[in-house]
């Protein structure tokens, strides 16, 4: 009973090493993921926890929530200092508004009184008598006075509007300083940035988690690739936009996939590849999109079915 046992398993060895016919269309390969790991950029304790491990989840969908408290007091303040620097703004321009309008006024009475002492001037060189000569002076110490008034008026224009231009200035950096708190209040609670998969929660509600720490990984259905390898005498016939085909345990129907790079430099036996004929192959990866990524999950082998020729 001992030599038929020994050769029915030799013989079950020698099966699952020589190539099948069922084998010999396909190029072997696997479904992989490029996760995305969500954090928080301040420490606190994980307030709330709106996903589990492996739940599906939409754009714009919760995910966690670190406890807001201390960001919030912040951004209160914030809130407070806008508002201010906005009130400084709206005065500065009040007082730079009613300077303009009394230096305008300045520099009419100043050009009246030029008129005047110039006219003043004129008469008493013409000898006519009409006007003294202590009212031509008098006339001239008035226009010297409303230049000067005029001048002062115009250097205090000057500098209400130097002090409108900073409290502008104080308001930008208050306004950039809120935003940049409104920001880090944000990033507490996130929302899933696009379709994906829960890939792994790595802290419960009540943790203290520190900042930047990843809380939550998603996988993204735009971020599953297939990863296949094709012979080097064929993979001129792989380029990037062209479709293939594949098949896995358990998908279903046969699927299809957008190959979107192509590997420009070759490799030997990669080690998803288990049959003796393709040990020592000189092979090139290919990396596919494939539809309906939402169903397919990170290391499943695929089947993908040769191209066979290139248009």
């Amino acid at each position: 009973m001992v030599a038929p046992v020994a050769t029915v398993v030799a013989g079950l060895v020698a099966y699952a090493w020589v190539a099948r016919p069922r084998d010999a269309p396909v190029l072997s390969g696997y479904v992989e993921g490029e996760a995305l790991y969500l954090a928080a950029p301040v420490s606190g304790p994980l307030a709330s926890l709106a996903v589990v491990r492996g739940q599906r989840v939409k754009a714009g969908d919760p995910l966690f929530r670190v406890d807001p408290r201390p960001i919030a007091a912040q951004h209160a303040q914030s809130v407070s200092e806008v508002a201010q620097a906005e009130a400084q703004v709206e005065a500065a321009r009040g007082t730079l508004t009613q300077l303009e309008a009394a230096a305008s006024a300045a520099r009419v009475l100043a050009d009246n009184a030029e008129v005047d002492a110039g006219r003043f001037a004129n008469l008493v060189r013409n000898g006519s008598g009409a006007v003294s000569r202590q009212d031509a002076d008098r006339a001239m110490a008035n226009a010297a006075a409303a230049r000067a008034q005029a001048a002062a008026a115009t250097a205090q224009v000057a500098a209400a509007r130097a002090q409108a231009a900073a409290a502008t200035e104080g308001a930008e950096r208050a306004r950039g300083g809120l935003a940049d708190v409104s920001v880090r209040l944000a990033y507490l609670s996130p929302t899933a940035p696009t379709a994906a998969r829960v890939e792994e929660v790595f802290f419960q509600a009540g943790e203290w988690v520190p900042a930047n720490q990843a809380i939550v990984s998603l996988l993204p259905d735009d971020r599953v690739r297939l990863r296949f390898f094709v012979p080097e005498t064929v993979v001129a016939r792989y380029r990037p936009g062209r479709t293939v085909r594949f098949a896995c345990d358990g998908c279903g129907l046969t699927r299809s996939a957008v190959i979107n790079y192509v590997s420009p430099r070759p490799e030997y036996t990669p080690p998803v590849i288990y049959s003796r004929r393709t040990r020592d192959s000189l092979v090139y990866l290919v990396e596919a999109r494939p539809q309906d990524a939402a169903r397919l999950t990170p290391g499943l082998p695929v089947d993908v079915t040769p191209v066979e020729d290139a248009p």
